[in-house]
């Protein structure tokens, strides 16, 4: 179990120091540190250990003043740091060999040694801190691992030193001021340096000699006394969209001997920032892709969904590399009759988009025009703009969003117009916040899109929902027939199928909704029969909806041979809000 333990020298039953707190911490405990300024050096070899500064805290300083071991020293162990500053005079400020290293938003500074030193086999994820004043900045030994969101200013040596077949990815890190390099990698690394600033050294902004073979990415190297980036002989690279500007000549200088490849690319952008780091759930995208699939018929829609997601999750890739990507609208039109899982796969769709890291995550509002359109000029606006801001990280699904419209059209006062024209702004304003799913009738929603100039421009794409076969929609009612705790009798499937073939395909059929219908009068018709019985049901009779029940409830005699039995056909997992009903859309 892990142990919390207190540091305040000023107050009572609290630890005085890091040192005696480290004494008696035991595997997985995490030590809290108070404000102040404490005056020693801690060795915490063959702990898991996590020391961070007090909530809300700041100015925590461990000071190994002059004395000639690290301020923090860690072998064989594993160390968090949080909000801490670390200084020392005549040693590394952090040094660590063989260690798994977690460090989030610390300063570090070494008057005459290295601020941080990471070797022998290390692990280390840091991120957003910063090193200044110090002889070298950070030196990378035989490690791996990811450092980003890194400033390092006014070294008197190198900046960053990588050696000894150290692989590090080092993503959005700004070097200012180095007496020497700015990064110099040799001894047979292989780093990738992605979206970094190298500005103000004497000599190179990235040297590599002795087998080095970086990967450099959207990297912007200025203001360097010698060439801004260099490569020695008998080195490798690839140098990718780096923009060297204000450099000795040649800005990038690559000697016989040495395999680089350099793309030109787009460096206008390079530096800090320019590289996104890839997002998303890549386990919760195939969760959420197996649960479309479940779905009943629909092959079409799931195929553009997935089309459209194949795209998304491709120039994600693309971004995190550092190329271009055209703009993408994640807004969708879903054209079709009512009943056919549009509200269903619109859940999925902005969970997709959530898991894939574009949008941020948040709720399916469903919508129609009572919630948008208000009654006096300006309560419009406002009406939508709040549903815009309910459904922030989410989805906006806007049902029957062709009443907007064809109300508008016909006088009277009536505010939908202005409540397109606002859905347009938003969907502009917040296009990185949030998804737009306008439903309806195929025909109906073409008179939608034309009621304002812009509106078509910002769907990517209208996704046709067909009407439910009859084979689908039998599926359907018997998954609920089965989850409701009921079987279906003999022959009673083939009756339910011949039912959903002779139903009217016209104005008022409702798919899925005229399943879910079916069912309740099902399970009335059969607590009738059941109740005319002169003894109490037995549990096969409380299970069974049989043929002559459902010959009652569909008016159908006879029957035409079943097709391949679906009535052992597995349920579906729960999922949210359907637009065509909680119930329904479980079945779906």
């Amino acid at each position: 179990m892990s142990r919390t333990l207190q540091v305040d020298p000023n107050r009572s039953g609290a630890y005085p120091n890091l040192r005696e707190a480290v004494g008696d911490a035991a595997a997985g405990s995490t030590i809290v540190v108070a404000s102040g300024s404490y005056n020693e050096t801690v060795d915490v070899s063959g702990l898991d250990l996590t020391i961070a500064a007090a909530e809300g805290d700041e100015d925590v300083i461990i000071d190994g003043e002059d004395s000639y071991d690290p301020a923090i020293v860690c072998r064989r162990g594993e160390l968090v740091l949080r909000g801490l500053t670390v200084r020392s005079d005549a040693s590394d400020a952090l040094r660590v060999t063989d260690t798994r290293l977690t460090v989030t938003k610390c300063d570090f500074s070494s008057k005459y040694a290295s601020a941080v030193r990471l070797g022998d086999r290390s692990e280390v994820s840091l991120d957003g801190s910063t090193i200044s004043d110090s002889q070298q900045g950070l030196i990378i030994e035989d490690t791996s691992g990811t450092i980003e969101n890194l400033t390092i200013k006014n070294c008197a040596d190198d900046a960053i030193v990588i050696r000894l077949g150290a692989d590090p990815v080092l993503r959005n890190v700004a070097i200012d001021g180095s007496g020497h390099r700015g990064i110099y990698i040799y001894q047979s690394a292989k780093p990738s340096i992605e979206g970094c600033e190298v500005a103000n050294t004497r000599e190179e902004g990235i040297l590599v000699a002795q087998g080095g073979a970086p990967k450099l990415n959207r990297c912007h190297v200025h203001d360097i006394q010698a060439s801004g980036i260099s490569f020695a002989a008998g080195t490798g690279g690839d140098v990718r969209s780096c923009n060297v500007e204000r450099t000795a000549q040649p800005a990038i200088d690559i000697a016989d001997g040495a395999e680089v490849t350099v793309h030109e690319g787009n460096s206008k952008s390079a530096g800090v920032g320019s590289v996104e780091v890839a997002k998303g759930d890549p386990a919760k995208v195939e969760q959420l892709l197996a649960e479309l699939e479940q779905m009943v018929g629909l092959d079409g829609v799931k195929a553009e969904v997935k089309s459209i997601i194949d795209e998304i999750q491709v120039n994600e890739w693309r971004r995190s590399a550092g190329l271009n990507v055209d703009g993408m609208s994640n807004h969708l039109i879903f054209a079709g009759a009512p009943g056919t899982g549009k509200t269903t796969v619109g859940r999925i769709y902005g969970q997709l988009l959530a898991a894939l890291g574009v949008l941020p995550g948040g709720p399916l509002r469903e919508v129609s025009r009572r919630d948008l359109v208000g009654q006096y000029i300006g309560h419009t606006a406002e009406k939508t703009a709040a549903v815009f801001d309910e459904a922030k990280g989410g989805v906006v699904f806007l049902d029957e969003a062709y009443t907007l419209t064809r109300q508008a059209g016909s006088g009277g006062g009536d505010f939908g117009q202005e409540a397109v024209d606002m859905i347009v702004k938003l969907m502009e304003d917040m296009r990185k916040d949030i998804a737009v799913i306008a439903a309806g009738y195929t025909n109906e929603m073409r008179e939608f899109l034309d009621a304002n100039p812009g509106l078509a421009s910002r769907f990517v794409k209208t996704i046709e929902f067909e009407n439910y076969s009859a084979e689908d929609l039998t599926l359907i009612i018997t998954r609920m027939i089965n989850s409701g705790d009921y079987k279906v009798g003999d022959g009673a499937e083939a009756c339910l199928l011949r039912h959903f073939q002779t139903i009217p395909r016209d104005e008022n059929f409702g798919n899925a909704r005229d399943a879910r219908k079916l069912f309740e009068k099902l399970r009335k018709v059969q607590s009738q029969r059941l109740r005319t019985l002169t003894d109490k049901p037995t549990m096969d009779q409380l299970l069974t909806i049989t043929l002559a029940d459902v010959e009652v409830a569909t008016g159908i005699t006879g029957s035409a041979p079943a097709s391949p039995s679906m009535s052992e056909a597995p349920t579906p997992p729960a999922a949210s809000s359907d637009g065509i009903d909680s119930a329904t859309r479980r079945w779906l």
